[in-house]
């Protein structure tokens, strides 16, 4: 089983090259395993011990399994589908000196350099008019016409091993497409790439990025490390919505949920996003459904609990004084529990409790990871989890190496002890409560 969930990983990187596309294919895995979908505009009808799932203007999701009796808690695990890259223009091709590049805008904080000289697909979601002049909608996902970020040459940049590489954000990031005099006139070169997968007659607006197309893949001896864009954060998204569908069998009391958010990478204030009303609502409206009441509702937050997962700094093996001395979480070694006084990250001692009581149930190694106090601190989902819901939540994850690169590396056996906690959490027959 181990090699199965690894496998399934690398085919959802693979597959999952935006946040649309990463919601799709965790619907498709979920409609596989009986889970039924739920429209937001429609009414709904509810049964304790069954399963649903519900799209989120199409790149966030919410899955979960009700209890089989009278729900008086939710143990929620959340993360995001998002993650950082270049996002094309509204406008984008740039026709230059015979040639045509694509414009884009930086979304989230990547790392910039390791986007150059890769070949990048193209992929997300567009809106066209069709044949009969209406508007319809789909995903792509372009490998057939790769484009490239070009480095400039180090005769040209004589000092760039000494002094560092400067990338203009405006000038220096524009994707080299195509040579203009193959391009047919009248239309963009986005516009013909496009129409060889789908037949429109106008493409009215789109939400597009670029994606590395190299495969996710394993490393090192014996597939000891995954080496993948997106790992950050869908290695999270992937170990809970497995968790989840591997403990299908529903509880008593417990809600057993999973939140997968977009924009989280761009600071989580959209409808879209953590900031949003929508776990609020979907919880008060499952309870609504199942005739219970507004008492009911606060009284089921004060008990609930949640898991946001992300992925973590690991310690770099070629850097190790950007890590606290006594805080040096290692790949292989285990999950991370994430800490910050400032409460960038949500975990206090009470929150955290679950996490060491399951760890110890099936023997899984944590580990802790603190900042450095002269660096600041990243954040996630947590504290605006915690903020919105007003419930006890922890901040988890692998760790990681290159985080927000192009490419970015984990330990395979972290993913497996992090399912292995995740699936503790959800199966658990008595919750803790301190």
């Amino acid at each position: 089983m181990k090699n199965y969930y690894l496998n399934d990983l690398l085919s959802y990187l693979n597959n999952a090259p935006t946040p649309w596309h990463a919601v799709e294919e965790a619907c498709q895995r979920l409609s596989k395993h009986g889970y039924t979908e739920l429209k937001e505009n429609e009414k709904w009808e509810l049964k304790l011990g069954h399963s649903y799932y519900i799209k989120h203007q199409q790149t966030t999701l919410c899955v979960f399994t009700l209890p089989k009796n009278s729900p008086i808690r939710v143990r929620l695990l959340a993360s995001h589908t998002d993650s950082p890259g270049f996002k094309l223009k509204p406008q984008a091709e740039i026709r230059r000196h015979s040639m045509i590049l694509l414009g884009v805008e930086i979304y989230g904080s990547p790392l910039l350099n390791s986007w150059l000289n890769r070949d990048l697909g193209i992929a997300g979601h567009i809106i066209y008019k069709n044949k009969n002049n209406q508007p319809e909608n789909c995903l792509v996902q372009l490998d057939s016409f790769p484009v490239v970020i070009p480095q400039l040459a180090i005769h040209l940049d004589r000092e760039v091993n000494e002094k560092g590489l400067l990338l203009n954000k405006q000038e220096h990031l524009n994707a080299l497409a195509a040579l203009e005099k193959d391009i047919p006139t009248g239309q963009t070169y986005l516009e013909t790439i496009l129409k060889k997968q789908v037949d429109f007659q106008e493409l009215l607006t789109f939400d597009l990025f670029l994606y590395p197309l190299d495969k996710a893949r394993f490393v090192g001896f014996e597939n000891q490390f995954i080496s993948s864009y997106r790992i950050d954060s869908l290695a999270s998204v992937h170990a809970a919505l497995s968790a989840l569908i591997e403990t299908a069998t529903p509880l008593e009391n417990d809600i057993k949920m999973a939140i997968f958010w977009n924009h989280e990478e761009v600071g989580s204030h959209t409808s879209q996003g953590a900031e949003s009303p929508f776990f609020h609502q979907t919880l008060e409206r499952i309870l609504l459904n199942l005739n219970c009441s507004k008492e009911d509702f606060f009284r089921l937050l004060n008990q609930s609990h949640c898991t946001s997962i992300d992925l973590a700094h690991a310690l770099h093996p070629n850097y190790l004084d950007k890590h606290d001395g006594m805080h040096q979480p290692k790949l292989g070694q285990g999950v991370i529990i994430k800490n910050n006084a400032q409460q960038r990250y949500a975990s206090t001692a009470t929150s955290s409790i679950p996490i060491h009581l399951a760890a110890g149930i099936e023997q899984i190694p944590l580990q802790h990871f603190v900042s450095r106090n002269d660096m600041p601190c990243g954040s996630t989902i947590g504290p605006l989890q915690a903020c919105t819901a007003g419930i006890s939540t922890v901040d988890i994850g692998c760790g990681e190496l290159s985080m927000h690169s192009c490419r970015e590396l984990m330990a395979s056996e972290d993913y497996i002890h992090l399912l292995n906690l995740l699936k503790v959490i959800l199966k658990m027959p008595e919750w803790p409560i301190i």
